[in-house]
């Protein structure tokens, strides 16, 4: 079985080291331009587009992380990138979820106890304690119910909030309403608090986050977004914000990283901003996924985290 890899950033070695370990009859090597000998498999994150292209007798490419809108992005504007046929298969979890977990927990319960505007008197130098929110009055809205969105969903019911999620699809999730479909989106967002964005960058998805979506938010409302930059409108999130319908936000990601150093959101005293950092792919519950997905594919079995191309994750 023959396994290349590529990673723009990453040192190959412990992941060529560790998937031979797991796979003792796998040869896996460092893609490098003209190789064009045989492959089995192809671990991936921004290929170049040679590098796929003409392996049509792939069993599989593994995406190495939970979004495949780059590699998908990629394919639009140079279509035959991905060779046709070949299953796409992206990590589902590998730690993210715990991950995603600990961010959105810490920003919630930031805001909840209003830490966020306690720091701000500090800094004014002012004592100024303020009414508590309430559980009952601080309904958290979660856009997508994937593994992700589900994951955060279950730690915030185990907090006793009031959680509702969104999907493109029914979804049930114990203690959560669930709603579905672009007729019931207005009557997800409307009367919460706070917004959590774990979407997969679809253009379906693109701009979602936007002022008409705001507008049915409670006043002074709450957004964090660990989704895409692509889901928000920049634009109307200033506007919410200097307007008051959104409280203050907690942004990971962003349409351009990292974000030009004159970017409104790096000085807003109402915007938190973090690099991009909400889950990182994890090298050895990555590598366990992958193996027991090719495990899978040898045996005949569908592997777990499989892309359908035309919905985009």
């Amino acid at each position: 079985m023959n396994i290349i890899f590529y990673h723009p950033t990453f040192d190959s070695k412990p992941w060529i080291q560790g998937i031979n370990q797991r796979l003792s009859d796998a040869k896996v090597r460092a893609w490098h331009r003209e190789d064009n000998a045989p492959a089995d498999y192809a671990l991936v994150w921004h290929p170049p587009q040679e590098m796929l292209a003409p392996r049509t007798e792939l069993k599989g490419i593994f995406v190495m992380g939970a979004g495949v809108d780059a590699i998908l992005t990629q394919e639009q504007r140079h279509p035959g990138t991905l060779p046709a046929g070949v299953p796409l298969i992206r990590l589902e979890d590998t730690g993210m979820a715990l991950q995603m977990q600990e961010y959105a927990l810490a920003s919630v319960l930031r805001y909840f106890r209003r830490m966020d505007e306690y720091q701000l008197f500090q800094q004014q130098k002012q004592w100024r304690p303020l009414p508590a929110h309430q559980h009952s009055e601080f309904t958290i809205g979660i856009l997508g119910a994937g593994v992700l969105g589900s994951a955060v969903a279950q730690k915030l019911t185990e907090l006793k909030f009031k959680v509702r999620s969104w999907s493109r699809t029914p979804k049930s999730l114990p203690g959560v309403e669930s709603f579905y479909g672009d007729d019931r989106l207005a009557d997800f967002a409307k009367g919460c608090k706070l917004l959590i964005n774990l979407l997969p960058n679809t253009p379906q998805t693109a701009g979602i986050l936007n002022k008409n979506l705001f507008a049915q938010l409670r006043s002074g409302a709450y957004l964090i977004n660990l989704g895409r930059g692509m889901h928000l409108v920049e634009g109307d999130l200033l506007k919410a914000l200097d307007g008051g319908q959104i409280a203050a936000a907690t942004l990971d990601v962003f349409v351009e990283e990292p974000m030009q150093r004159m970017h409104p959101f790096w000085s807003h005293p109402r915007v938190s901003v973090t690099p991009h950092i909400g889950a990182d792919t994890l090298p050895e519950e990555a590598m366990d996924n992958i193996v027991a997905n090719i495990r899978a594919i040898e045996s005949g079995r569908e592997p777990i985290g499989l892309v359908d191309r035309t919905l985009g994750y």
